[in-house]
């Protein structure tokens, strides 16, 4: 693939050792890994394939055992435990399956989580919430509780909250696990949207149907990968 500039995921042999004792488990072993800007690669492989690794060493929520990953061209081993909380707040936005709602917030309250934890007034949080749920079709729902809206209304406020601080890279893990395939799809349908918006997304999943649709499939196994395939 050709190179755009810096881009916004670089690794290089990373590898992921987990010493649980008397057994060492060989999570990633030697991933190489280059997405440009604005790409949507889907992280794809059965069960222990490592996909779930890989995407916590993305996230910044997990530290290879070995090799280097730089993020937007910062090497992320040489930055301490706080600096990585704020690179995880302000480039990174979560989708997980279980959306991670929290059930006594609204929703509005749920998506202006992360610009709490960067400083930002109450105002400009309150309307930046707003914009992000009007964005996926919850304006109109913003005093809701989440256990008041369906499952895959669930979704969108967890992907509403992943784009308030407009990051520069969406990660969605598994977002569409928990959903019927009407719903899933309209997630999927999202995705897309933010994609072709310009955000850079990937996305894990053990679907091969949703997985498929991406325009670049990373396919894991052992902890390594096994194709690197661009869809025509």
């Amino acid at each position: 693939m050709s190179s755009t500039g810096v881009p916004v995921i670089e690794l290089e042999s990373v590898h992921k050792l987990y010493d649980t004792g008397p057994v060492q488990v060989h999570a990633l072993r030697g991933v190489d890994l280059r997405i440009e800007p604005g790409e949507f690669v889907s992280i794809m492989g059965p069960s222990g394939s490592g996909k779930t690794t890989l995407m916590e060493v993305l996230g910044c929520l997990s530290r290879p055992s070995a090799g280097r990953y730089r993020l937007n061209g910062r090497d992320v081993d040489a930055i301490d435990s706080d600096g990585m909380a704020r690179l995880r707040g302000e480039q990174i936005g979560f989708v997980f399956q279980s959306f991670n709602l929290l059930p006594r917030l609204s929703i509005a309250e749920n998506v202006e989580l992360p610009l709490g934890y960067r400083g930002v007034s109450q105002r400009e949080r309150r309307r930046r919430a707003r914009a992000a749920l009007e964005r996926v079709g919850l304006g109109h729902r913003w005093r809701h509780l989440p256990n008041e809206i369906s499952g895959g209304e669930r979704q969108r406020v967890a992907m509403a909250r992943a784009l308030v601080n407009r990051p520069s890279l969406v990660l969605a893990d598994e977002p569409t696990g928990n959903l019927d395939t009407k719903t899933g799809d309209e997630i999927l349908a999202l995705l897309r949207e933010i994609h072709f918006e310009g955000r850079t997304v990937v996305l894990v999943t053990h679907d091969p149907r949703i997985g498929e649709q991406a325009p670049r499939i990373l396919s894991l196994r052992d902890g390594q990968v096994e194709r690197d395939t661009l869809r025509a």
